[in-house]
């Protein structure tokens, strides 16, 4: 037993898919505790979900860019007497362009954000998650299945969280703990913006809105799924580099993502391998 609240953590809660996944707990009776940099836009979701929901979500003020921000999360969570039982890692961006021509510091925090601090927050409530019968929900990306030129860092560090993510379902299935990679194509969120992409809408085939990419990851989560892919044609994307060989796959991405970019105009424009 536990003296403390269980609560779930959902990380990028002000916008998007995180907004979207704080809907989804917290209509299904979950106590969630909302953390992201925008304290404003967090508070107006609090209040509104405390108007048709059976818990207020709490708020939480963190830039998980920085490395004491998990500590710092913890540490208010302690204080208002909760303990993580879910934790949803969605918090993470993008950056488009060739790797070597965008700001190394900018693919660092990155790598910060969407790598460092998932690890972190996936490992450091462990033993509450256990107690509580909990589980983790990672937000990863179809793009974590691909090779990424034009996107290379961010397709890298999505292809980590599958790989972390299945095999911490492995280690921890034992104890009853579910684990789950939720691995949404184009959704159209500020992720575009943040990335230097086009806001073009997705393709019909890939495109899923926000909401409908929660519900799938809640829905896959709670059945125990340890990978969850909205959209048939998601589906199949991922399962293209099983079938066609490794440079096509690279040629077909590269020609994708030049033609999406807003940003690293000279790369676009360099003469094709």
């Amino acid at each position: 037993m536990s003296i403390f609240k269980p609560v779930t953590v959902v990380t990028g809660a002000s916008s998007g898919i995180g907004e979207a996944l704080a809907r989804v707990f917290a209509r299904k009776g979950h106590e969630v505790a909302l953390v992201a940099r925008r304290e404003k836009e967090m508070i107006l979701l609090s209040t509104e979900l405390a108007v048709s929901c059976k818990y207020k979500p709490h708020v939480i003020t963190a830039d998980l860019q920085r490395s004491d921000a998990p500590a710092r999360i913890a540490h208010e969570l302690l204080g208002r007497g909760l303990e993580p039982q879910i934790v949803v890692n969605n918090a993470g961006f993008g950056l488009h362009g060739a790797a070597a021509e965008l700001d190394r510091a900018e693919q660092l925090a990155m790598l910060d954000l969407n790598v460092r601090a998932l690890t972190d927050l996936s490992l450091r409530w462990i033993d509450g998650i256990v107690r509580h019968g909990g589980g983790i929900l990672n937000v990863a990306s179809v793009a974590g299945f691909l090779p990424g030129p034009g996107m290379a860092v961010y397709y890298a560090s999505k292809a980590y969280v599958i790989s972390f993510t299945e095999a911490l379902a492995r280690e921890l299935a034992p104890q009853g703990v579910r684990v789950t990679a939720l691995c949404p194509g184009p959704v159209a969120t500020e992720f575009q913006r943040r990335a230097g992409v086009d806001n073009k809408p997705p393709p019909r085939l890939l495109g899923k809105s926000a909401e409908q990419v929660a519900q799938a990851g809640y829905d896959g989560f709670m059945a125990g799924k340890r990978i969850v892919i909205p959209g048939l044609g998601n589906k199949v994307m991922s399962f293209l580099p099983r079938l066609l060989p490794r440079g096509v796959m690279l040629r077909a991405i590269d020609s994708y993502q030049r033609g999406r970019g807003r940003r690293a105009e000279s790369w676009r424009k360099r003469p094709k391998p």
